[in-house]
């Protein structure tokens, strides 16, 4: 369902207007060779293009507002603006997602209206759920793996292109060098050996399988022996883990239950908007 409303954002922002015919101030939007291309050109390739599309759009919109304000159901600009600053992080940031929109013709108003729209839709949806404590148990429990705390290192490394070096580094921390410097000095992975090595946070899955069984069999401010990948050479630092953790319905009750909600409402959504569009007059010119 977010898909489907959120697909008008790929459309410019002033494509309802052209769809109504609305001008800019000209009665033409572009010229070659000094012949126009007139505004009701633009308006009616539009309209065959996307017409029908933006039209049950708008339709269902404004089925969903009547209903709104008949159950008294309304949006908070908070929810509004965490639902945007995700959109930002998984745009990598405020810049990137404002060169995107704007390669698409969009403002910022015209994706907190989506945003909106679809909190609205699914909150409307959601007044004729009913979810009980068993069926949040049941959820929980064949799904109680992906709440739980997955175990994690904290590592560092210096990766060496060769065993002859990497013998001579490990012989040096032994005798007591300190490993962030050996790694600002010798270590070929660029992306890390300028941050004394640091790798971060890393779970199961993540690195090469015989890396991880180094990292995670090493215990915390240990160094590893010399580690063999498709990369080279690694010397393994531990500076912390974190343990695995079973999760406990009570701590993750609420997360479990909009899980079930967004699923729900996702299932529902195609067989609501049917029953809405029966019950409302809608006429097409």
């Amino acid at each position: 369902m977010k898909n489907r409303l959120f697909r008008t954002l790929i459309l410019p922002a002033g494509f309802v207007m052209l769809l109504a015919g609305c001008t800019v101030g000209s009665d033409y939007v572009a010229k070659v060779d000094g012949e126009k291309i007139l505004q009701a050109e633009l308006d009616n390739a539009l309209h065959e293009q996307y017409g029908t599309e933006v039209l049950e759009t708008l339709i269902t919109n404004k089925m969903v507002e009547l209903e709104a304000k008949k159950l008294g159901v309304t949006v908070s600009e908070d929810s509004i603006q965490s639902e945007y600053e995700e959109i930002i992080e998984s745009y990598g940031g405020e810049e990137a997602l404002q060169k995107a929109l704007e390669a698409n013709g969009l403002t910022e108003e015209s994706v907190r209206e989506n945003i909106r729209m679809y909190q609205l839709t699914k909150n409307v949806i959601a007044t004729g759920i009913d979810i009980t404590d068993e069926e949040v148990a049941q959820y929980f429990d064949n799904n109680k793996e992906s709440y739980g705390q997955q175990e994690k290192v904290v590592a560092s490394q210096i990766l060496l292109e060769d065993e002859t070096t990497a013998k001579d580094v490990l012989k040096k921390l032994k005798a007591g060098e300190d490993f962030s410097e050996l790694a600002k000095a010798y270590s070929i992975d660029s992306a890390t050996s300028e941050n004394s090595g640091e790798i971060g946070t890393i779970s199961r899955g993540q690195m090469d399988e015989a890396f991880e069984k180094a990292a995670f069999g090493l215990e915390k401010n240990s160094i590893s022996d010399i580690v063999q990948t498709s990369e080279g050479y690694h010397i393994v630092k531990v500076t912390d883990k974190v343990p695995a953790k079973e999760a406990e319905l009570k701590d993750v009750k609420d997360n479990v239950y909009a899980t079930i909600l967004e699923e729900r409402i996702n299932e529902e959504y195609t067989s609501w908007l049917n029953e809405k569009q029966e019950e409302y007059k809608i006429e097409r010119k």
